[in-house]
């Protein structure tokens, strides 16, 4: 897909990246590598280890791309590519989670290492898969009612989504975090699927302003990271069953669509 300055208003899935979206939304091309550094220096991002964040030619990289950021700051950085341009912006908008997460792969590495776990074979351990698969794809899920976290987890979708809806946009708030799911709101489609971290918080942040509910998610959810042991610890979200996503969720029927909202299955 082509750059696009309006981007963020493609899916209010990217709503959370408004703030940081504005620095952008002059540009007729895509922004050089210097641009969003510019963005990354003025927000003073910098790694759990205090490096400051710096965008890399990926040819440049002289590490293994989790260590490489860990050790010096240095992210591969492809310009003219969503991917890349959403993780950037997810440390703008996440930096203490994505800081958190960055921290957690390398001392995932530095165990799976010491115990030779899936060297062999190429594979990543379960907790570098649940990291790998919040950094790509995950939703952070606060709310201040147990109870529709207990739907969530149940996977009880129609119930959630439907029936306790006005509970739902009063008291229940996702922001995506995947920078992979990021790209794929450009063009939502039936299927799409995030992996969430669900918290209980206190009213006040559910009914905060935007900017600081956005900073209050990022401590929680990075402060939540250690707990991310395996992919089993997030939940999957179907995310356009949340209400104001998908013009087609007002009506009921479209939550008896299984091959999308599947029920959870029960372990033998």
């Amino acid at each position: 897909m082509d750059w696009d300055p309006e981007f963020v208003d493609r899916s209010p899935m990217l709503e959370p990246l408004r703030a940081f979206a504005s620095s952008f939304q002059d540009y007729s091309d895509w922004p050089r590598a210097a641009d969003v550094q510019r963005a990354i220096d003025a927000r003073e991002i910098r790694t759990a280890t205090g490096n400051a964040l710096r965008l890399v030619e990926p040819a440049a990289a002289r590490d293994r791309y989790e260590i490489g950021i860990h050790a010096r700051g240095e992210m591969p950085y492809r310009t003219r590519d969503w991917h890349d341009f959403f993780n950037a912006l997810a440390w703008l908008a996440y930096p203490r989670t994505k800081a958190a997460l960055n921290a957690a792969h390398c001392e995932a590495l530095r165990r799976e290492a010491a115990e030779e776990e899936g060297l062999k074979a190429g594979t990543r351990g379960r907790v570098r898969d649940a990291l790998t698969l919040f950094d790509e794809s995950g939703a952070i899920v606060v709310t201040d009612d147990p109870a529709l976290l207990e739907d969530l987890r149940a996977f009880r979708w129609k119930r959630l989504f439907s029936e306790r809806r006005e509970r739902v946009r009063a008291s229940l708030r996702v922001h995506v975090f995947g920078h992979a799911l990021m790209q794929k709101a450009l063009r939502p489609y039936v299927g799409m699927t995030a992996h969430a971290l669900a918290i209980v918080v206190d009213r006040e942040l559910v009914g905060a302003p935007p900017a600081r509910q956005l900073a209050g998610l990022d401590m929680l959810a990075a402060a939540e990271i250690a707990r991310l042991d395996a992919p089993p610890a997030l939940t999957p979200l179907p995310v356009l069953g949340i209400p104001g996503w998908w013009r087609g969720n007002e009506a009921e029927s479209f939550y008896d669509n299984e091959s999308y909202f599947r029920p959870r299955r029960t372990r033998r």
